[in-house]
């Protein structure tokens, strides 16, 4: 294993790889981590993180086993049957399935965000339950797979060194496990941004389905969407709490005003 890593740290090929690869792993664990974060966020306070900290500790497992069998992994992309002309592999398949539970997940949020009347599911805020912990894990290991699978075929397309996906690897979940508490913190104190990222869900959803039927769509054009929108919300966030502060000050102002206006006739 030495002997195989050694000629690498002269390689500015390499190098070049590995940092390229570290962009692209970071890059799909947002997806991964913004459905962390919300599922997380339905439970009590005291497990947020503890579900967190496993959910990521499962995609690093998973990846890390991936990569160990990644002879097999790479046979799944090979057709096992095929339907009105259309081949479907094992990977096909899978992305399909992950595709499917992205989208019922995100769409049954949305819906318990928008209705008003409480249930008693994992995903809804308003009915917060303590063994619903166990379910959310579940859930969540669910979707590592398919993100693990697809981020994994990513790393063998763009590189044939083992060496630089494990590193590649470890580094992308080093960065999801330090952005998970503030990421999961953000989208909880704001409203607004976790409609959008249930919106990002739903859209990744529909991308995995596709790309499980034969139809690519670049993830550039996802990722700008996705921060295009982010930096419209935040130009609104930024609206909002400049109005709430000038609405505050007004009213300290005219506090202050009907103070001394009150003292006034006994000076």
């Amino acid at each position: 294993m030495l002997d195989s890593i050694l000629p690498l740290l002269s390689d500015p090929a390499a190098w070049a790889a590995l940092v390229t690869l570290v962009v692209m792993e970071v890059v799909l664990g947002i997806d991964n981590l913004i459905f962390i974060s919300i599922l997380s966020n339905k439970l009590p306070e005291h497990q947020r993180q503890k579900v967190r900290r496993i959910g990521i500790g499962l995609a690093l497992v998973m990846r890390l086993a991936l990569l160990s069998i990644i002879a097999w992994l790479v046979g799944l992309v090979q057709p096992v049957f095929t339907v009105a002309g259309n081949a479907f592999s094992w990977k096909d398949l899978i992305l399909i399935a992950g595709g499917l539970f992205l989208v019922w997940k995100a769409t049954k949020e949305i819906h318990h965000t928008v209705d008003p009347t409480p249930t008693h599911d994992v995903m809804d805020k308003k009915d917060v339950m303590i063994t619903n912990a166990g379910a959310a894990i579940f859930q969540i290991i669910l979707l590592d797979l398919v993100f693990s699978i697809d981020s994994i075929l990513t790393a063998v397309g763009m590189t044939e060194h083992l060496p630089i996906m494990v590193v590649a690897v470890l580094v992308a979940v080093t960065v999801m496990l330090l952005a998970a508490d503030p990421l999961a913190n953000f989208i909880n104190d704001n409203p607004s941004v976790v409609m959008l990222a249930l919106g990002f869900l739903l859209m990744i959803g529909m991308v995995l389905i596709a790309d499980g039927f034969g139809y690519h769509v670049p993830k550039g054009y996802i990722y700008a969407a996705m921060a295009f929108s982010a930096l419209v919300e935040g130009l609104n966030m930024w609206s909002r709490n400049a109005q709430i502060r000038k609405n505050q000050a007004e009213e300290a102002a005219q506090a202050a005003l009907n103070k001394a206006e009150t003292a006034e006739p006994g000076v």
